[in-house]
This record gives structure tokens, sequence and C-alpha cells, in this order.
């Protein structure tokens, strides 16, 4: 067993196959964890403190399938991160309903189905962290973010309310709430051509996200981290 902070703990973290998730997932198992990576793109596979499990969360059943593994293979998670997201910028009269609704499938109803299927089990254990990575953009609003603005303020409710529900039942939560991180995300939209918006150089790093993340669910059991708000020292008001 490695040593470490979440020695003996198991973490289950969203989307981990890259950006955020990736980093946040490599971070929680190089502090001891045994880390479940979720994602569509991976293959079901495991390896020393390491499962990894292919799985759409938009899909109820698929995520129903992965908790049931989890459970009944590993236990109960300690910490679970709702990270799996996406991400585009148009004004809402060029955004056509597909677009919408798939961002709200993947950024809000995936971490409801994940919450759904492990938070309960949490609380009958009596302990366990839940951190969501929000955004910036769940409590500022930028032009052009119509989907993604209304995907990360549910989110933010969501959490808020899952707050309220788990005080004194044992479970911890955190929401992490970061400005523009320099992930493939932005690949498509090529910020450093366009004025306005900050250049990746002075982005935020994805191991950013994930030390912030480690550093909440390893306080001291008295201590509480609700939320975690980062920005990049240089940044502009567009994103």
């Amino acid at each position: 067993m490695s040593d470490g902070p979440l020695s003996g703990k198991l973490a289950l973290v969203t989307g981990a196959s890259r950006g955020i998730g990736r980093a946040v997932a490599d971070r929680l198992y190089a502090a001891g964890a045994h880390v479940v990576r979720l994602a569509r793109s991976l293959t079901d596979g495991s390896t020393e403190r390491r499962t990894d499990l292919r799985c759409d969360v938009t899909d109820p059943a698929a995520v129903d399938r992965a908790a049931a593994r989890v459970l009944a293979e590993l236990g109960v998670p300690d910490v679970v991160v709702n990270n799996a997201g996406t991400f585009f910028i148009k004004r809402i009269e060029e955004t056509s309903l597909e677009e919408f609704t798939r961002t709200l499938a993947v950024n809000l109803t995936g971490p409801f189905l994940v919450v759904r299927a492990f938070v309960p089990h949490l609380v009958q254990r009596g302990a366990g962290h839940l951190v969501t990575i929000g955004s910036v953009s769940d409590h500022v609003a930028y032009s052009g973010s119509t989907a993604y603005a209304a995907s990360k303020y549910g989110l933010r409710g969501m959490h808020e309310v899952l707050r309220q529900d788990l005080s004194r039942t044992g479970v911890r939560t955190t929401l992490v709430s970061p400005g523009p991180v320099d992930t493939p995300i932005w690949d498509p939209v090529d910020p450093d051509s366009k004025p306005g918006f900050t250049k990746r150089s002075a982005m935020l790093q994805a191991e950013d996200i994930a030390a912030a993340v480690l550093y909440a669910v390893t306080q001291a059991p008295r201590v509480d981290v609700t939320e975690i708000r980062l920005m990049p020292t240089v940044y502009t008001a567009r994103g």
C-alpha cells in the first residue's frame, strides 16, 4: 500500500481520460488513493491502485452499471469527483437544440446520475467527500456561453442543495470553480487569436485544479472546505 494522505482510500473521478479529470485522478493516485477513472474513451482495466471503466455519464444505465461494479468489487468511494464536462462558445441564435441539450446532459444530468448512484452509500457509511468541478461560469455570465452557463449555474445550484441535504451526515462537499484552464477543450476556440480572451500561456493548468481538489479532500475531518475559486493571475474579462 502506498504512503500518502489518501493511503487506503478509494477515489472516483469522472471525465478522467484527459484534462482536469486526468490531472485530478493522477494527483489523488500520487497521494496514495486507489483511483477509479470513468470516461467514455477509456477501456475497462485495472492495475495496482487504478481501475478504468468506460462510462458515458449521460447514460443512466451505464452509470448504474459502473456504480454497481465499483461498489461490489472495491467498496464505497471515500472521494467522488464530478468532473466530466463539455464546453463551446456560441450565441443563443447560433446554438442548436441538440447542442444545448447535449451540454446540459454532460454538465448537469451526468453529475446528477453519479451523485444519485454513490452519495446514498456515502451517507449510509457516515463519511465521504463529494467534489464538484464547476467553473467561473457558474457565477459569472459571459457573452456567447448560453448553454455552458445554464449547465454550470445549474450544477452549482444542485451542489448547493446537496450541501444542505448532506450537512450533519458526515459527508463533506466542495465546489471547485476555476477560471480558464489550458486543456484541449479550448482547441476549437483558439483564444490566442481572439481579442479579449485570456491567452493559453496565462491560463491555469489542470494540475492547479488537481492541487485544489487534493487540498480539500485531505483536510482534517473538522474542516469543511465548502468552495474554492481559482483564477489566472493574468486574466481578461472574457475568459
